[in-house]
């Protein structure tokens, strides 16, 4: 079992960002709610906690509180923002309104004397968002930081095991915070940085064949690359025992099919069925417009396609286990991960019923997406696999806007391979989280094309940026790329004559247009 380190949520924004830059430390990490009792998080056996922000005040009515016993069991322990006022207060400090309150980018001047700053720039910009201000630290500890409004923003005790700060060292914006909390974590806590992909892929390899020994597996690939790791690596342990199941319902983007078909296989050696389903999706979904019906169609048919094929390979074996590509973020948002997980609809098998009978294999269920990526260079899949953005499981159905048909498939196709090109030829398809494009099938624009005039539909550009996609801002792309994007698409895709760019962030808006 790796070394764990706690992150205690205390309804924070950026929980789930605290412990991605705990495992960029290459430490492993686990988020729990401030509700859980100190028995519970002892039973853990932490190395470390760290305690998060939140929106609250610390002496509001029905505001998260910390159990002060947490204290008493020699625990190294870091208070972020919220975290930091609570362990304040529970330590014997003082949290006090003082009506300086603190949002954004803030200039911060610390003590080299500081064991958790010392070497640091004295001189920094860290990411403020808070109201209330610790103004009286415990006893036993020092204040080692300060603004020009608040005269308290870090603190720690003598050997800075117990430690926090008033600012976000997990977000990007504060310079420095990413060491800030790799030297507490390895420096002074002495977490051996174990949390590797070459690790991860050797516990999970060992613990998938102590539990399937010699039965079989079934895995339903996406074109993701969640499915596609998760896949990767119970094909590494159990080898012939897998067989993984691609239904192709016709929805995906160019070249995306023929990468599961080809490309992974040539990666894994895994065995690999195919349903052509694409006729049976194209007719199931005729003449239908609302978003939520087509989903609803098309997660109905993939389950019929999924467990006919699951039925023909039970005719030749004996199947006993299903792989599930569920990522850490689905287990947090499901409830923390206790209890029976559970199978939901947008997870990549394509939210099978409960009822199947297998038991579920989730290799992925500890990771985050960056996490998944590291893992699939590691087990050496293709870059087009490992890298490909974010996409929905309903595929290209939810990004044509009216009814799906053929024709509109193909026009989008082109569209968005010749957007996906031009960003990569510029060095930005990793640097962005990721680029729908949009097709607004029941929407025609006037244009002049050559010496005539055209009656063509409109192509949506979304190109954003994110950490998790909870919240996204929309990509500054160069406008010489935009460019080149809107001149190809027009020139090249046939009954589209105007091409738009999306600049809203989220929220308001969503990253999916349906």
């Amino acid at each position: 079992m790796p070394v764990l380190v706690l992150v205690v949520d205390f309804g924070a924004q950026y929980a789930q960002l605290i412990a991605r830059r705990v495992r960029q430390a290459h430490v492993y990490s686990e988020i729990v709610p401030s509700t859980m009792s100190v028995a519970e998080m002892l039973a853990k056996a932490p190395k470390a906690i760290i305690l998060s922000g939140g929106p609250s005040s610390v002496y509001a009515d029905g505001a998260p509180t910390l159990d002060p016993a947490l204290f008493r069991h020699d625990i190294p322990i870091f208070g972020i923002c919220y975290g930091f006022q609570v362990m304040a207060a529970a330590l014997g400090g003082v949290v006090t309104q003082t009506g300086n309150s603190e949002f954004g980018r803030t200039s911060m001047s610390h003590d080299d004397s500081s064991r958790l700053l010392r070497g640091l720039d004295t001189q920094s910009r860290v990411w403020m968002s808070h109201g209330d201000s610790v103004t009286a630290v415990p006893a036993g500890f020092t204040a080692t930081a300060r603004t020009a409004d608040t005269p308290i923003v870090a603190f720690e005790n003598s050997d800075a095991t117990l430690a926090g700060v008033q600012f976000h060292p997990e977000v990007l914006h504060s310079e420095n915070g990413q060491e800030i909390l790799r030297r507490w974590l390895i420096d002074i806590v002495g977490c051996e940085p174990t949390w590797t992909s070459e690790n991860i892929v050797a516990t999970e390899v060992e613990k998938i064949r102590a539990l399937v020994g010699d039965k079989h597996v079934i895995c339903g690939l996406s074109g993701g690359v969640d499915s596609a790791v998760a896949a990767a690596i119970v094909q590494k342990a159990i080898g012939s025992q897998l067989t993984c199941v691609f239904v192709d319902h016709g929805l995906l983007r160019e070249g995306e099919a023929e990468q599961v078909e080809e490309d992974f296989v040539a990666a894994t050696g895994v065995a690999l069925k195919i349903i052509d389903a694409r006729e049976i999706f194209l007719n199931a979904l005729a003449g239908v417009t609302d978003p939520e019906t087509k989903r609803k169609i098309i997660g109905a048919e993939f389950i019929r396609a999924f467990e006919l094929a699951a039925r023909e390979i039970s005719e030749h074996e004996s199947v006993d286990f299903l792989v599930q590509g569920t990522l850490y973020p689905d287990v947090v948002e499901s409830g923390g991960g206790t209890g029976t997980a559970n199978i939901k609809s947008h997870h990549n098998v394509g939210g099978l019923p409960e009822d199947l009978q297998f038991t579920l294999i989730e290799p992925l269920r500890t990771l985050f997406k960056d996490e998944v990526r590291e893992v699939g260079v590691e087990l050496g899949l293709p870059g087009e696999i490992v890298w490909r953005q974010p996409f929905p499981g309903p595929g290209l159905a939810i990004r044509i806007i009216g009814e799906v048909t053929e024709n509109r498939l193909s026009l989008l196709r082109k569209a968005d391979f010749i957007a996906r090109e031009e960003l990569k030829l510029a060095g930005l398809d990793r640097e962005i989280w990721q680029c729908p494009v949009v097709l607004l099938a029941d929407v025609r624009s006037v244009g002049v094309q050559g010496d005539g005039r055209t009656y063509g539909h409109p192509i949506v550009l979304r190109p954003v940026s994110s950490e998790d996609a909870m919240t996204a801002d929309w990509s500054r792309l160069p406008y010489d790329v935009l460019e080149k994007i809107s001149t190809r698409i027009t020139n090249e895709v046939r009954e589209v004559n105007r091409v738009t760019l999306d600049i809203t962030s989220k929220p308001p808006g969503t990253i999916e247009w349906e």
